[in-house]
């Protein structure tokens, strides 16, 4: 019986579940995810977790420690036996299916990199995942939380950094860690009143330009002026981070969760009125106003155009402006 750390740990349970040569593979792959495919490090820590409950299982299943003679000779049923266990352990479609995404992309890299070939696993069905449609705030709840999150600390450069950190979202579609990810110098020199824009990396490590409007430059410079810590003295300006806490360290995203919930709960919103709603709110906005696809593609940083898509629903009083606007048979009306 595995230790509580050892159950704990996705990283102990590869170590203690599997075969030598296997364990060499495994770290092969998560060299390969961070190097070659530059995954988050989450997401690397993600994958491994899952990986580690699959390698956990086959240990249990095989009733043998699995070697990579054994990962290529996986059944189908092998495979739908650990679906149904996971099911059976609670864990939701959409999470059963970022699961198996895994261990496809796994099986992938055996096939390529380690010479290990398994078919079963192509023919395993994924599970069905409700369409869930992201839920944006209206135009004036966007606006009015950006004003409640500044009057909710004891400190006003607390204030100022919240309204700028959630400004940034929804002026710029920004993702919560790529907001928090930036530094001092990555800032754009000039006045606050002129628009500019500033380079973002995204996710796997691709670089996209972001307009800075004027109220986004204002949000940041009101909270550099009021922050007590220096933003801008010593020798690695360029890599300090522009969003601190309370402490002077780099911001915590559970601190921008902690001031949307506030709030969320004073407005009276529901659940859904989250920080990264914020960024579903910019990019349906835009496209409510007219907003072209590909452009609000860039914007977001999305490398295909169907996860645009997915955030950007439309109201169908929206889309009926649109077609009478653009559409011959209305225009001659």
């Amino acid at each position: 019986m595995p230790d509580k750390g050892t159950q704990e740990n996705p990283q102990n349970v590869l170590v203690a579940a599997m075969h030598g040569d296997t364990v060499a593979i495994i770290k092969r792959w998560r060299r390969y995810l961070v190097s070659e495919r530059r995954f988050a490090e989450n997401t690397v820590k993600s994958y491994v977790r899952d990986l580690g409950e699959f390698i956990g299982f086959l240990k249990t299943h095989l009733a043998e420690v699995p070697s990579p003679k054994h990962l290529g000779k996986i059944s189908l049923n092998d495979f739908r036996s650990f679906l149904a266990k996971r099911r059976g352990d609670g864990l939701s479609s959409r999470s059963l299916a970022r699961t198996l995404s895994t261990i496809r992309s796994f099986y992938k890299y055996l096939d390529r990199m380690e010479d290990i070939s398994n078919d079963a696993i192509g023919n395993v069905q994924s599970p069905k995942i409700p369409h869930t449609i992201p839920r944006p705030l209206s135009v004036t709840d966007a606006k009015d939380v950006l004003q409640e999150v500044g009057g909710q600390e004891n400190e006003a450069w607390l204030d100022a950094r919240n309204t700028a950190v959630l400004t940034l979202l929804y002026g710029c579609g920004l993702r919560i860690s790529e907001a928090l990810s930036i530094n001092v110098g990555d800032l754009p020199t000039g006045n606050a009143a002129d628009a500019q824009a500033m380079t973002i990396k995204g996710k796997r490590g691709k670089e996209r330009l972001v307009p800075l409007l004027p109220v986004v430059m204002s949000a940041i410079a009101s909270y550099t002026e009021l922050c007590p810590f220096p933003l801008v003295e010593g020798s690695l300006v360029d890599g300090n981070p522009l969003f601190l806490g309370k402490r002077g360290k780099r911001l915590n995203p559970s601190a921008v969760q902690i001031a949307m919930r506030k709030a969320r709960i004073a407005m009276g919103l529901p659940d859904s009125a989250t920080p990264h709603a914020l960024r579903h709110s910019f990019a349906t906005h835009l496209l409510s106003a007219g907003g072209d696809l590909r452009t609000i593609q860039e914007l977001l940083g999305h490398a295909d155009l169907s996860s645009t898509q997915h955030y950007t629903d439309v109201d169908t009083d929206a889309l009926l402006k649109v077609y009478r606007a653009s559409h011959p048979t209305e225009i001659k009306r």
